[in-house]
């Protein structure tokens, strides 16, 4: 498994002559070119977006993002991507990469079941807390998790793995500006973490792409891991560009594939993902933090998240 801090800088390359369709090579040709362009105008391609995090920027959002090529690896864009940000619920990726590894062996099983009357009530986003099953096994309490965001299945989950050890699982995979922080909290102390993740979009973006190529512990875990985020229905931010269903997205649709993970807070938006299209596939990760003094500034927030969605959808297809 590569280092999240292991990825090449992009440089573009030059602008490609398009070729005559009377050459004799003129289909090679032009799927080159079409390759060599993809590479070459990457950073052009994104100035939407950077263009929409710089307006944000001036008017006092903290923003970061990062875009890389999943075959290359190479960076397509980034704005402050080493910066350690709130991510609000991103972080519950990492508790579910510590079950799915967990249950390649035997002490833990999918079909165990868990009561979630072991942690107290929690509110806001999630499933569980609406419906009368008092248990669940872990692959479904997972499952609730990575398409809602389950905050009573997370804390239920956190409470029979402990913090302790996804905290050892990101420090086994390298990751050292990304971390699960503390249980779901409807209230949050003095003596309690300011939030529940934090993360910078450089390592959010390797760890999304080494899920994909399934190198995240192994094949079986990572697969595990996108089945999960794979059911995710909150497309509402650079995901809301893709044009797909948010309650099936699972196949490919006009050969779009998608993986996502976002997190919604006071004052924070948020979304990792993975998008494979026809022509390539992109890992990426955009973070925005702001003071929420009126609905304006959120829905500028995630106005620009949307056009950098855009853009990735169009390198893409």
């Amino acid at each position: 498994m590569s280092s999240p801090r292991g990825h090449d800088s992009f440089a573009p390359g030059v602008t490609p002559v398009v070729p005559s369709p009377s050459h004799p090579d003129g289909l090679r040709q032009r799927a080159r070119r079409r390759a060599r362009h993809r590479a070459a105008d990457a950073g052009e391609s994104f100035s939407r977006g950077f263009k929409a995090l710089g307006f944000l920027a001036r008017n006092g959002v903290q923003v970061s993002a990062r875009a890389a090529d999943l075959a290359t690896g190479r960076e397509l864009f980034s704005v402050d991507d080493y910066v350690v940000m709130p991510t609000a619920s991103i972080g519950k990726v990492l508790l579910l990469v510590e079950v799915a590894a967990r249950l390649r062996g035997p002490d833990m099983s999918a079909l165990a079941l868990l009561e979630r009357e072991v942690t107290g009530p929690v509110g806001d986003s999630g499933t569980w807390q609406h419906l009368q099953v008092p248990t669940l096994p872990v692959a479904d309490i997972a499952a609730l998790i990575g398409s809602t965001s389950d905050n009573l299945a997370t804390n239920v989950l956190l409470r029979s793995i402990g913090l302790e050890a996804v905290h050892a699982r990101a420090e086994q995979l390298g990751l050292t500006r990304l971390g699960l922080l503390d249980l779901v909290r409807d209230h949050r102390g003095p003596d309690d973490a300011p939030g529940l993740s934090v993360g910078s979009m450089k390592e959010l973006t390797w760890l999304f792409s080494e899920l994909a190529r399934g190198e995240v512990v192994d094949a079986e875990t990572s697969s595990r891991v996108v089945g999960w985020l794979s059911l995710n229905t909150d497309l509402s931010l650079v995901a809301s560009a893709f044009g797909l269903d948010p309650l099936a997205h699972r196949e490919a649709d006009h050969g779009l594939t998608l993986f996502n993970k976002t997190g919604s807070d006071t004052g924070v938006r948020a979304e990792a993902g993975v998008l494979r299209g026809p022509r390539a596939g992109v890992a990426y990760a955009v973070a925005a933090s702001y003071f929420e003094t009126d609905l304006q500034t959120r829905l500028a927030v995630i106005e620009a998240m949307r056009t950098v969605g855009a853009d990735l959808l169009e390198y893409v297809h």
